[in-house]
């Protein structure tokens, strides 16, 4: 994340002081049930899979009227959130992450650990704008199991195929995180720039104080209207850069915040239950994915615009927390943790023999990879 950041900082300074936002700046959302649970978890996502339970289970933060189905302003009229803003009635949604036992192979969802989503503002020549409410936003591949070009992001569409998504994983002693020399094939891809993160499943015990094994996901930030809302294949880019750093969206384009989901996970629990070997590891998305690479995330806009707007021109609190601007209109959300009914819920907390939907595991020695 810290290298991430002083790329961003050192494209800033190069950018022209005649642009929108000649300087970058950056607010971090974050949520009150830090400790080890999301507001709701279960088969549901009203993008992919409206109306029906969908394949694979995810967890969920924000407001109260996420559902199986989520149209237009109806998540500004929810009771409450979990969002420390109280304006703030988005959704925001991952895959769970399980453990398989290397005994018996059965699994257990790995609690959260805690989340919290980065709001940058970027160098750019464009003006930014809040989130239309209703805005449906995916990232990542849900069906890859194959490595992508780089175990590094790649957010500029100049520079080639998009990655927005990497595990990142704080060690002691800061070992190899991935096998040596892989492609990618049958271990993940490590970040060339950054040994502790990279593309897919670490193969190690993510050990670092209060720091254990993080999905780290970017989302595009620039909205095409002629799209709509409702087409999250179509309505959604990343901004691509220029010859002086500004990240700019294509004419008649709408360029909104860049939210960086940043999402722990209590692997540690599990630490003293398998025996690293440097190849393999024993975690699995919900989607029966071993490898990782089908990391990937969705987002509702239940923003109230005038609220998301004032915090776009004028809070630059960083890692410090969006509930800590000097003004928040509607104010802060201290303590309501805001739990939401699963419509489709997963298991309890207990071993199961299959992941929910039952779905096959697949990638790195199963499935046909």
């Amino acid at each position: 994340m810290m290298q991430f950041l002083t790329l961003c900082l050192a494209a800033c300074a190069a950018a022209a002081p005649l642009t929108e936002r000649a300087t970058r700046t950056f607010s971090v959302l974050r949520f009150n049930n830090v400790a080890g649970k999301f507001s709701t978890e279960g088969r549901m996502d009203p993008i992919i899979s409206p109306g029906t339970a969908s394949a694979h289970s995810h967890g969920v933060m924000g407001g109260s009227n996420f559902g199986l189905t989520v149209q237009g302003d109806q998540l500004l009229k929810s009771k409450c959130t979990n969002s420390m803003i109280k304006n703030d009635k988005s959704n925001y949604w991952v895959p769970d992450i399980w453990y398989q036992s290397p005994h018996n192979g059965t699994f257990k969802k790995v609690p959260l650990f805690y989340m919290q989503v980065y709001y940058f503002f970027d160098v750019t020549n464009d003006k930014i704008e809040p989130f239309p409410p209703g805005l449906k936003i995916v990232s990542g591949e849900a069906g890859r199991r194959t490595p992508p070009a780089t175990g590094g992001l790649q957010l500029d569409p100049s520079m080639g195929p998009i990655q927005p998504v990497q595990f990142t994983c704080p060690a002691q002693g800061d070992p190899d995180r991935y096998p040596k020399g892989s492609d990618g094939t049958k271990g993940g891809l490590p970040d060339p720039g950054n040994r502790g993160a990279g593309a897919g499943f670490p193969v190690i015990n993510c050990d670092g104080y209060a720091s254990p094994l993080r999905q780290d996901i970017h989302l595009p930030s620039c909205y095409n209207p002629a799209a709509g809302l409702d087409d999250h294949k179509n309505n959604m880019a990343f901004p691509s850069s220029d010859s002086r750093g500004n990240l700019d969206c294509p004419s008649g384009w709408v360029h909104v915040p860049h939210m960086f989901f940043e999402v722990y996970y209590d692997t540690p629990r599990f630490a003293a239950d398998w025996r690293p070997d440097g190849q393999t590891q024993p975690f699995v998305l919900s989607d029966g994915d071993r490898t990782g690479y089908s990391l990937h995330a969705d987002f509702v806009s239940g923003w109230d615009p005038d609220t998301l707007r004032a915090i776009i021109e004028g809070c630059d609190t960083g890692s410090g927390g969006m509930d800590t601007c000097p003004t928040v209109l509607g104010g802060v959300n201290k303590d309501d943790k805001c739990a939401i009914d699963s419509v489709v819920p997963d298991p309890a907390d207990e071993w199961v023999k299959a992941l929910p939907g039952n779905n096959p595991l697949q990638g790195w020695g199963v499935g046909g990879y």
